[in-house]
């Protein structure tokens, strides 16, 4: 078989030298080679050039990019500086490829890369530092439970692994210490909720790690449990044909997770939301449900006994929560305003107004 070279590609070239070729890039996966010959072409860039731009350029992660250098520098292939004012660990723009030169290939001095690790979520579990993936795809090579698992993931999720996608999955089992059956399961679940790429995966495994999910078990009845949770905030909001966004979903694992609420409460505040509202508020459902965790509230019957303190109160009082009843002059804050600055008695005084005004038949149409 012959080869030949289009001619409009020989226009303009980048050197690579022979022992790159000759010595190191069989040894080295695609996506680390593809980091190289990218920062040979942009050599005389080095010194603006960040992790971001290498990996919007090949269409990879800054965390792929940051593991191609760190996988270069240690093979003495490139020299790695900080540069000031960077981000940590952002070191593209001033990697310095080293093989100019045939002579340039031998290894660059100073200590073994740092090892960085992963950033974790402020009081969960930390996540340990991920090393180096070549490495450790080296020491599982013969691990037989590991590469069955290889296989079975790429059967849950129709495709075949890249060494990035192989190297992820190694660093599941073994810097996470995630069961093989376990790691079957998030690749079933990850699959049949449409989701195959390893940015999505990495995202949910991180989280069972976080969240202290050892078992299949313990995932499954998570993910149960979660799905349940999200359907029905959602349905008392009546939105339908779409998943949460980002933001919708830390208001759900507050009120779940934080406050360790049930489904009743929280869907109580959701009605309440939309009653007071006309809309599906998050943020004003998490006010409800913030004061609600401030008064100590655990059950509904918790949200009645309120409920009826708050009407005594009132009844004593003879006031009504009405726009005319804030400070006016300097520093006069409307109706809204005061909602946020004061107390939960305030917001309850709200709703009670609102259930009055339904009860005689009264029209709200969100603007009240």
């Amino acid at each position: 078989m012959g080869f030949g070279v289009n001619d409009g590609l020989s226009v303009r070239a980048v050197a690579v030298p022979h022992e790159f070729i000759d010595r190191y890039m069989a040894a080295a996966n695609g996506e680390y080679v593809k980091v190289f010959l990218y920062l040979l072409r942009h050599e005389s860039e080095l010194d603006t050039l960040r992790d971001s731009d290498v990996a919007d350029a090949l269409n990879l992660t800054e965390a792929d990019v940051r593991r191609a250098l760190l996988y270069w520098e240690k093979a003495g292939v490139l020299t790695i500086k900080e540069k000031p004012g960077a981000r940590p660990g952002e070191a593209a723009a001033s990697a310095e490829a080293r093989p100019e030169t045939e002579a340039g290939m031998e290894t660059a001095a100073g200590a073994e890369p740092e090892e960085r690790p992963v950033p974790s979520v402020p009081g969960e579990r930390p996540l340990p530092p991920r090393g180096d993936g070549f490495a450790r795809m080296e020491r599982l090579a013969d691990d037989e439970e590991f590469s069955a698992l290889i296989y079975a993931v790429q059967q849950y999720l129709g495709k075949t692994f890249t060494q990035i996608e192989c190297e992820k999955f190694a660093y599941f089992y073994d810097g996470l210490g995630m069961t093989a059956e376990l790691l079957e399961f998030l690749a079933e679940y990850c699959a049949d909720g449409g989701h195959t790429g390893i940015r999505y995966i990495e995202k949910v495994a991180l989280n069972w790690y976080q969240l202290g999910i050892r078992t299949r078990e313990e995932a499954r009845v998570h993910t149960l449990r979660y799905s349940k949770e999200v359907s029905a905030v959602m349905k008392a909001f009546g939105i339908t044909g779409r998943s949460p966004a980002a933001a919708e979903q830390e208001y759900m694992k507050k009120w779940f997770r934080e406050y360790g609420f049930d489904r009743k409460l929280v869907t109580e505040a959701c009605d309440r939301t939309i009653r007071a509202t006309g809309a599906a508020s998050f943020p004003y459902a998490d006010k409800i449900l913030t004061g609600w965790k401030e008064n100590g509230v655990k059950t509904l019957s918790d949200v009645e006994k309120l409920d009826k303190e708050r009407q005594a109160r009132q009844s004593r009082t003879g006031k009504r929560p009405t726009a005319q009843t804030a400070p006016s002059g300097a520093g006069a804050k409307n109706r809204f305003n005061n909602f946020d600055g004061r107390s939960y008695d305030y917001e309850g005084l709200v709703f009670e107004n609102i259930r009055r005004r339904h009860g005689k038949g009264e029209v709200q149409n969100g603007a009240q």
